[in-house]
């Protein structure tokens, strides 16, 4: 369940196939935030992610995603961690291991650096990947980061907005971009390896403020959202869409969806309010609500108590579940 179109990059947005509900995970041990984080992640390394990797490759996943944060002051360190595994360079090494399943950045801060740093970074993960790459960007929100770096936190918000800008002439399709704003100027100035993707890799924008939503629909290829529940999704669906038409801009954007926790089947053990278990018919039924609002791609989490339960329910999912997410 990759891109459509030619290859692995078949244009600058990621199309629903058939109508099909996508769905794409965020990769374990990578980050170990205690609000997501399962307690064997703890002890996991560079091991239990190629073979989460590639078995998501097998089982028809449309990506594995990674999340960025620099460094994290002492103030979060209890509740967020320190672990962060670095987006460029853990999406590259699993490129390697895999052949079909797409690299996500969800999401890059990619206003902490010179767009001409995060073009190359990522043109080279593209290109090394055979273009596999979707390049989610976030505003970010931890102060510290900002400040550690010399970059305004309180204008964050405008910064990634010109960033995004930038970005989308970096990883065009010319070897000599050029691009003229507030911040960032540049011309005559070549890159390469260039994107396999063309016109370019598509762009989601993380988040859901009004900020973050006015954001994806009026720059982003794709929207994701943080944390929005079922009941909200659907007002800010709409809104997305009235601003993108309100732009003028008829190419549609790919709608995401973090959905609840998962377990196919009966658990056995306690997997939290919240976690939708039980059948896969259930858990099929339960998720094409979601595309039933305008989501194209889902993101899905399972609960689990080590690596070979985790990749056991992949593949349940793959198998059991996903043939049902048509509607």
């Amino acid at each position: 369940m990759g891109s459509t179109g030619e290859g692995a990059g078949g244009g600058c947005v990621w199309r629903p196939d058939g109508g099909r509900l996508m769905y794409g995970m965020q990769l374990p041990v990578q980050s170990q935030s205690t609000l997501y984080a399962e307690t064997w992640e703890v002890a996991a390394g560079p091991a239990d992610l190629v073979e989460v990797a590639r078995t998501a490759d097998r089982h028809g996943f449309g990506y594995l995603a990674c999340c960025e944060h620099l460094a994290i002051p002492r103030r979060l360190a209890e509740a967020m961690s320190t672990v962060w595994y670095d987006p460029v360079a853990t999406l590259a090494h699993l490129a390697a291991v895999t052949e079909r399943v797409r690299l996500l950045s969800h999401v890059a801060v990619v206003g902490l650096k010179h767009p001409l740093i995060t073009a190359k970074q990522y043109a080279t993960l593209d290109h090394l990947s055979g273009g596999r790459l979707i390049l989610g960007v976030g505003a970010g929100h931890v102060r510290e980061e900002f400040e550690a770096l010399g970059v305004d936190f309180a204008r964050r918000g405008a910064v990634l907005d010109e960033t995004i800008d930038a970005l989308k002439a970096a990883l065009g399709g010319a070897e000599f971009p050029e691009f003229a704003g507030e911040r960032f100027s540049f011309q005559g100035l070549g890159q390469a390896p260039r994107p396999v993707q063309a016109p370019r890799p598509p762009i989601w924008v993380g988040g859901s403020s009004a900020a973050a939503v006015r954001r994806a629909a009026e720059r982003g290829d794709g929207w994701l959202p943080q944390g929005d529940r079922r009941e909200r999704l659907p007002g800010q669906i709409a809104r997305l869409q009235r601003l993108r038409e309100t732009a003028g801009i008829a190419e549609p954007a790919v709608i995401g969806a973090i959905v609840e926790p998962l377990y196919v089947g009966e658990p056995g053990w306690e997997v939290g309010r919240r976690t939708l278990a039980g059948r896969p018919e259930r858990i099929a039924d339960s998720l094409r609500e979601y595309g039933a609002m305008g989501v194209g791609q889902i993101q899905v989490r399972f609960r689990s108590r080590s690596r070979s339960e985790l990749t056991d329910q992949m593949a349940a999912f793959a198998t059991e579940v996903a043939p049902q997410l048509t509607g």
